[in-house]
């Protein structure tokens, strides 16, 4: 809590008190109260108790220890790709993927009450930034990296300087007092992030047939030629899609590469489960990571 700029503290104080009084409804994010993963929260279970934490770590070990039920954990932006680290965190975490939810992302340029510019920097979450670079870089404005969104606009609060502003939610700009001064900095209308819902136990696949639903796992190839085309072989001769595949290194050797996938199905449906017993096969580790319901149509 006390990483928090002073100004945000009252806030995180307030919503974990209330998370902690029921962890069963407790959603624990990422950021400070306001940021898009709050929002993420709210939309996905509106009768949920937030529960704010500084970083993903601590989020995900709040659901780990029982004091949050569920964490909503942002992985991947239309515009700027897959958020830093996630990929690594969430096979450690032991946590399961029981849901998903895509957030409509529109950021406001916001400063302190009676500033008007020209501002000097712009702080914010570099996924963030990176959504807003031709709107800053045309403006002259500086990206100055901050742990979230909406910590960037308790900072700006913080620290009284007239010619710094804050890229986050319009929430933010309310709960810390600042004035927006623009809204719709993000540099495309249709810029969205995914979440992903965690939480301690999975669910059972079996409650998830006759929906559209996916799965999510990680695996490592065996170390042989042509390893990556035989594992994902089995994809396409048993007819199930796959959404996204993506390659991330293990250690600092360079010699073992995880990927992360998305497969359109559940484990029980006899074409998932001959993909996966194929990819097992050419695989040195293979995780299912969970499966859940869509939230938006694939393919």
């Amino acid at each position: 809590m006390h990483s928090f700029p002073q100004p945000a503290l009252i806030q995180v104080k307030s919503l974990t008190t209330i998370a902690e009084a029921d962890p069963a409804r407790a959603v624990a994010f990422q950021g400070a109260p306001g940021c898009n993963s709050h929002r993420a929260a709210l939309e996905y279970a509106p009768d949920c108790a937030p529960l704010p934490c500084f970083s993903f770590e601590d989020a995900l070990d709040a659901v780990k220890e029982g004091r949050a039920d569920r964490a909503m954990i942002p992985i991947e932006n239309s515009q700027h790709g897959r958020v830093a680290d996630i990929h690594f965190l969430l096979p450690e975490s032991g946590l399961s993927i029981v849901g998903e939810h895509f957030l409509s992302i529109h950021h406001a340029l916001m400063a302190l009450p009676g500033a008007t510019g020209p501002f000097a920097a712009a702080y914010s979450h570099p996924q963030a930034l990176g959504q807003s670079r031709h709107f800053l870089r045309e403006r002259g404005i500086v990206p100055m990296a901050y742990a979230d969104t909406a910590g960037a606009a308790a900072f700006v609060k913080e620290q009284g300087d007239p010619q710094a502003a804050a890229i986050a939610p319009a929430l933010a700009a309310e709960l810390y007092g600042l004035d927006i001064i623009q809204t719709h900095v993000e540099d495309a209308a249709n810029n969205t992030t995914r979440f992903v819902v965690l939480s301690r136990q999975p669910l059972d696949p079996a409650t998830l047939t006759g929906a559209p639903a996916m799965t999510t796992l990680i695996f490592e190839v065996k170390n042989i030629p042509a390893a990556l085309f035989k594992a994902l072989g089995g994809f396409a001769t048993n007819g199930v899609n796959m959404t996204k595949l993506e390659s991330y290194q293990k250690g600092a050797s360079f010699s073992a590469t995880m990927f992360y996938v998305d497969i359109v199905g559940v484990p029980g449906d006899p074409a998932v489960d001959r993909a996966i017993e194929e990819l097992a096969f050419h695989t040195k580790d293979l995780r299912l990571l969970g499966s859940y319901a869509q939230a938006r149509p694939r393919g």
